[in-house]
Formats: C-alpha cells, structure tokens, sequence
C-alpha cells in the first residue's frame, strides 16, 4: 500500500477506522499532486472534498485516476460548504485552513462543524508562532501574514498553543500535539511548527 508523506493524518485515520461509524469522510482543501483523500478511499471510505483551486483540483483528479479512485472533489469554499448539515462521519482540513485571515478560518470550521455528524470526529491542523516564517511579508496583524510562495502571494496566519482552543469549545478534545520540524529545504534548513487538533463532536456527551 502507498505511503503518503501527510504523517499526522494516519493518526487519524487510525481514530476513524476504531470509531465504528459509517466510513465517510469530507477533505476541506482537498487538492493538490498528494491527496490525503487517497489514503481515506484505499481504506473503503466514501470520499468527497472541497478546494477553491482548480488546478489543485485537476492534480488530486490525475493523481486518483492513476490508481482507479474517484475522490469526489468539487470546487468551493470551505467557508460556505455547499452540504447538508450533520452530511459526514468525519471532517479534517490538513495544512490547508490557515491559508487564510483568522475571521475566516472560524467561519470555515463553522461550517466543518456543522456537516459532521454526531459522535464525529475533526481533525484540524494550524500554524504556529514557532515557524520560522513568521514575520515575514505584509504585516496583516494578530500573527497574520501575506507572504510569497511558489511567486504567489499567499496569507498564512499563525497561533500560539492555546489560541485556538476557543474554536472548539463545543467539541470534545480527543487528541492536541504541538509539533516542531526541521528539515532541509530547498537547501536550507528550516523549522516549521504546528498544531494538530482531533475533536469529538460533543454532541455524544449526555447522550
């Protein structure tokens, strides 16, 4: 079977496949030439995802056609998803949330929220204040930042370890690691952190 180099995402795979729950499962920012969807569909999971980048799109399709999977991907916004309420088992968004302002990464885990299922799992990752990027480019306040990447200016907002604990409030923390990688890139050494947040919906508790 395929490796895939989205390493904190077995993690959760390995969550979604102990929860006993029916295997569908929504990627918010879904494309791109490696997508993690492709790991969900050689599991048996039914797949759909949502990225605003039809390029991105085109090589997550190419990908999937090259080992006979439908991925199920649509353009949209993960701000405003274009789904039924309480729609999937489980919901992520991996590397992909915080390439916006922070305004519109709470509506966009809004949204993540409102088409998971109850007793659903999320699986959300952020940037944090140790990534060797911060302070770079246009200055967009409250650790927000437009910067270049691949010649294309790009917003990147970064957290400190507690901050986005109130995004969640309503859910049930079932899992939070703070990462700090270094690694050569490009030819450069470079650090880069993150925060990575699997929840339970809350609606269980009580039940």
């Amino acid at each position: 079977m395929e490796i895939f180099k989205q390493v904190p995402l077995y993690r959760y795979l390995a969550l979604c496949n102990e929860s006993g729950l029916k295997r569908t499962v929504l990627d918010c920012g879904a494309g791109g030439d490696s997508p993690p969807l492709s790991l969900f569909a050689s599991y048996g999971y039914t797949t759909s995802g949502i990225e605003l980048n039809i390029e991105q799109i085109q090589q997550a399709n190419q990908f999937a056609e090259k080992r006979k999977q439908k991925l199920n991907i649509q353009q949209g916004d993960m701000r405003n998803l274009p789904l039924n309420d309480e729609s999937f088992s489980f919901v992520y968004s991996y590397n992909s949330i915080f390439h916006m302002k922070k305004e519109d990464v709470k509506k966009a885990l809004n949204e993540m929220k409102r088409v998971l299922q109850p007793h659903g799992l999320m699986f959300v990752n952020f940037l944090t204040l140790k990534d060797f990027r911060v302070g770079e480019g246009v200055d967009l306040g409250n650790n927000q930042y437009e910067q270049i990447e691949d010649d294309e200016p790009v917003i990147h907002s970064y957290y400190d370890y507690n901050e986005a604990d109130l995004l969640f409030d309503e859910l049930k923390l079932i899992y939070k690691e703070e990462r700090v990688v270094e690694r050569i890139y490009e030819g450069k050494k470079i650090r880069q952190g993150f925060i990575d947040y699997t929840q339970l919906s809350q609606l269980e508790i009580g039940k």
